[in-house]
């Protein structure tokens, strides 16, 4: 039986902005300890944000399955609609909707924790055709990953694995690999070292959804019996109700 769905989108929102709250806090830490060095501010942003999402998916995983990300949920949906497995279409509204309300709260959190406004909107602007493709490569990569280990029976890696690929990406995309349309709407309300300005939002976002289509096409090739496994991203949730 799958746990009641108020208790997931729960788990959902708290992930998210548990995992956006160290994706602006590490940034804003980083930027105070190391003023000069934009690199080793980059280095310990990354290190903390991989070493969080494993943290949270171990954490989330069997409430909730620690999707984290609108596009891994609808991916999940799409993949599972014919089969019955996966998210159903009510579900899918439900984790986006939560996933994007907790990156908001998760910004704002950090703001506060850190003694700055709880809502600045970031000044910091990400545009053009070399940081949306990166998008597209870092949400591809990601979504075809979550599903890969789901489909060949390794959840138990993912929080290692998806940590790992998430801070990796920081490095090797030149847009710091957001790949997530829920923390890129989240890091527009803090003006800090890991901000987005609003008007860059949209373009990251369509990068994102466009790589959760190349992520389908991907699969569809490589694992075509992925359906079978939609209800087990990114670890297992089901379980019994009162568990």
């Amino acid at each position: 039986m799958s746990l009641a769905l108020p208790r997931r989108a729960s788990a959902e929102f708290a992930g998210t902005a548990l995992l956006v709250a160290a994706v602006v806090g590490s940034g804003i830490a980083a930027a105070r300890l190391s003023p000069t060095d934009v690199g080793l501010q980059l280095l310990e942003n990354a290190i903390a944000t991989a070493l969080a999402l494993g943290a949270l998916i171990l954490t989330f995983g069997p409430v909730s399955g620690a999707h984290f990300n609108p596009v891994v949920s609808a991916v999940d949906w799409w993949l599972g609609r014919r089969a019955g497995t996966g998210l159903t279409a009510r579900e899918l509204v439900a984790y986006a909707t939560a996933q994007t309300g907790g990156a908001i709260t998760g910004a704002v959190l950090a703001d506060l924790m850190f003694d700055l406004p709880a809502v600045a909107w970031s000044r910091t602007d990400r545009t053009g055709g070399n940081l949306w493709l990166a998008e597209v490569v870092a949400t591809a990569g990601l979504v075809v990953l979550v599903f890969a280990l789901a489909r060949s029976g390794r959840t138990a890696a993912a929080p290692a694995a998806v940590g790992a690929y998430i801070g990796a990406a920081y490095w090797f995309t030149s847009s710091t690999s957001f790949a997530n349309p829920a923390v890129t709407i989240g890091r527009a309300f803090t003006d800090t070292f890991a901000g987005i300005a609003p008007a860059s939002v949209p373009g990251f976002v369509a990068a994102q959804l466009v790589g959760g289509l190349v992520a389908v096409a991907a699969l569809a090739a490589w694992y075509p019996h992925a359906v079978e496994s939609a209800d087990a991203v990114v670890v297992p949730h089901f379980a019994e109700e009162n568990r």
